[in-house]
């Protein structure tokens, strides 16, 4: 049984996390730059079984696609071409920012600390891959 991957694609960084082997809990693994994420993911690969990839879906409040749509659609199709044998799903993002930031917030972080981008974007893709899970 392989884990669980998801990806919160950015325009300059983007977050990791992943699940369990039992698929239960979303740990934040890892903040990187957007334009090494293959590397990245190829790297993890050879080290864990990876079962399924989710990523962001970024939408409008209209449920329209947002300015950062095209380039996760770019990343979604290199992350298919690169890795063929692991199927890949959507998962609306809207929100999951705003709900980081205010996590750090209610978790006591500090407001120097909360400035550090990074730990919002490993926050999101928590999110988004404990979104995923609750729904199936």
């Amino acid at each position: 049984m392989g884990r669980l991957l998801a990806i919160d694609y950015g325009k300059k960084r983007t977050g990791i996390a992943v699940s369990d082997p039992l698929k239960i809990i979303a740990t934040a693994l890892d903040t990187i730059e957007s334009k090494k994420l293959i590397p990245f993911l190829k790297a993890y690969v050879q080290k864990e079984s990876v079962e399924l990839f989710v990523m962001g879906q970024p939408k409008t409040l209209r449920n329209e696609p947002s300015e950062n749509a095209a380039r996760v659609q770019t990343a979604y199709a290199l992350i298919v071409k690169n890795f063929p044998n692991i199927p890949i799903v959507y998962v609306d993002e809207r929100f999951t920012s705003q709900i980081a930031f205010q996590s750090m917030i209610d978790s006591g972080v500090k407001k120097q600390q909360r400035k550090d981008k990074a730990m919002v974007d490993q926050i999101s893709a928590c999110l988004i891959l404990q979104s995923y899970m609750s729904a199936n």
